[in-house]
């Protein structure tokens, strides 16, 4: 099982490029980057998480160019948006970012993807709440003909376009891995995509009746990388090592420099707790 962390790069904390090259000196394989375009003023959709949302929500640098300095910063640690919120993105655009990022880090990257709670900040992007779903399941086919043909094109119900070409094409093949963040209901999506599952905040007990169900949904073993926020202890690490868990991604907030090598140090020495030697 590999570790890995999530975090939002922001204008107040640790820049990316020390970020990254502080989490792979630290052993941790993979860094996931969180994603929000901005944050609209009125708050009528709640925060998932309840209370206020923090403060971090609104000050998220692009999650393409923070990703960037972490490669150039790094040698093997994987490169992970963690999620990018697809309904809010062009395909034909963000096609080329995944897999220019992926050219530049020579394949690390790992596409995590969702479709978003801020129901007023995707409809600042003409997206309709409603039918997000679906559109995002668009946007991802269409992606993926863009990375795999010389030629492509998509013809559907929200994503439209003739034959193009796109390069770079990306290294990893037939493309990054893609990981679906959310619930059951990103079942169905996984499936159609051969993707990965990505959960947020599952304790191992939440999560083996769904990973049982999602792989009696697709038929085939699924890889799940889940997110963690929560205090982390070593019987939780081995609970989600005896669910075949690939990898467990640790939530460190965004803080300044000394903060988050101590919440990085707590962190990888944990880990090391509950290693087997």
């Amino acid at each position: 099982m590999q570790f890995g962390i999530n975090a939002f790069v922001t204008d107040e904390g640790l820049r990316p490029g020390p970020l990254g090259k502080a989490v792979e000196e630290r052993g941790f394989d993979a860094l996931f980057l969180a994603e929000h375009s901005h944050i609209p003023v009125s708050r009528r959709t709640p925060y998932p998480g309840g209370g206020d949302l923090p403060n971090q929500y609104y000050r998220a640098l692009d999650v393409f160019v923070s990703l960037t300095a972490a490669a150039m910063a790094t040698t093997t640690l994987r490169l992970g948006t963690g999620v990018a919120l697809v309904t809010q993105r062009d395909p034909i655009s963000t096609a080329k970012e995944v897999a220019s990022l992926d050219l530049v880090s020579d394949g690390r990257v790992i596409f995590g993807v969702g479709v978003g709670w801020n129901r007023e900040e995707m409809e600042n992007h003409g997206t309709d709440p409603a039918t997000r779903g679906r559109l995002a399941n668009e946007r991802l086919e269409a992606m993926r003909q863009i990375w795999t043909n010389e030629q492509a094109e998509y013809h559907g119900e929200f994503v439209d376009f003739d034959p193009i070409y796109s390069w770079p094409k990306p290294v990893q093949r037939p493309h990054p891995p893609i990981y679906v963040g959310g619930g059951t209901a990103a079942f169905p999506r996984i499936a159609q995509l051969d993707a990965g599952w990505f959960p947020n905040t599952s304790s191992p007990e939440q999560l083996a009746p769904q990973i049982t169900q999602l792989r009696e949904t697709v038929g085939a073993h699924v890889p799940v990388t889940v997110g963690h926020i929560a205090p982390v202890r070593p019987e939780l690490i081995e609970g989600y090592r005896e669910l075949g868990v690939e990898r467990v991604v640790f939530h460190v907030p965004a803080s300044p420099e000394q903060s988050t090598f101590e919440r990085l140090d707590l962190l990888a020495e944990t880990v090391a707790q509950a290693t087997p030697a």
